[in-house]
């Protein structure tokens, strides 16, 4: 009788629990006036509480999907979203809403800010460049489609860093190759740099590392002809003082252009040809 009635109460406590649980859960899904909800929102996102502003935008588009605020809160939670720095859930907010909404005035900020998703989780060179890649097609996208915006000029700047950091890591590889004595391989990479990345900072090193897989593969005139053309763009520069020690002073001065290099092509067009 003693357990049957500890039973009873057993049951009895499992079930008000169980019926407190859905009374709370009940509560938290309660429908508000759109105002209301999306004004806690900002509110949270003025306290800097971003998980729960992005969560509130969301109930928003959840509760009022038809209204001129649910628009509006789908791209506030994906800023939310990335201002928490839970940058996977922003993207798939901003896929969506460059989706669902690809005539929005605010269209352009939308790719901007997935641009700034990759862009933030940009690591050092000697990492997986993912995100740098990705953060480069964005950032492209933003200056190819909306070139007159606000957002377009802050995009090309951005692709200077994230084009230096792709460049990076190209050295990186071909460094290692050439630690590996695979020179053809460091050739490829270092060539890659000159061909895609002619702007970056990493273009005197890569001139100097052909010249030094060129002499160890024989290829003296190869040598000598990277490091004129070296020394012709970049003559301060120790790395054309260490290429010119290296062919024994054989390379052409600094200056001393050839008829190919005064061409109404840039520089880096130019030598292309001369060189390879």
């Amino acid at each position: 009788m003693v357990g049957f009635v500890s039973s009873r109460y057993l049951v009895l406590g499992v079930a008000l629990s169980l019926a407190a649980c859905g009374g709370a859960n009940k509560d938290s899904y309660v429908d508000k006036p759109v105002e209301e909800l999306y004004n806690g929102a900002v509110d949270f996102l003025v306290d800097e509480n971003y998980e729960k502003a992005a969560k509130q935008f969301e109930e928003v588009d959840r509760q009022h999907p038809y209204s001129v605020w649910a628009t509006k809160a789908q791209l506030m939670s994906a800023y939310a979203q990335y201002q928490a720095s839970n940058y996977a859930d922003s993207i798939l907010a901003l896929d969506r809403f460059i989706q669902l909404h690809p005539g929005n005035r605010d269209i352009a900020y939308a790719y901007y800010l997935k641009a700034l998703d990759y862009y933030v989780q940009i690591t050092d060179v000697g990492r997986d460049q993912e995100n740098t890649n990705q953060a480069f097609k964005s950032l492209e996208e933003v200056s190819r489609r909306f070139p007159d915006s606000k957002y377009a000029r802050d995009a090309r700047l951005k692709l200077d860093l994230a084009r230096d950091h792709l460049a990076g890591k190209e050295m990186e590889i071909g460094r290692f190759y050439q630690r590996e004595g695979q020179f053809l391989s460091a050739i490829n990479r270092f060539k890659r740099v000159l061909d895609q990345y002619q702007t970056t900072t990493h273009v005197p090193e890569a001139l100097h590392r052909l010249t030094e897989c060129y002499l160890r593969l024989g290829l003296v005139d190869e040598a000598q002809r990277t490091t004129a053309v070296l020394g012709y763009n970049y003559a301060g520069t120790d790395w054309y003082k260490d290429s010119y020690d290296l062919v024994g002073g054989q390379g052409q001065a600094p200056g001393l252009a050839t008829p190919a290099q005064t061409s109404k092509d840039g520089w880096f067009g130019r030598v292309l040809d001369w060189i390879f």
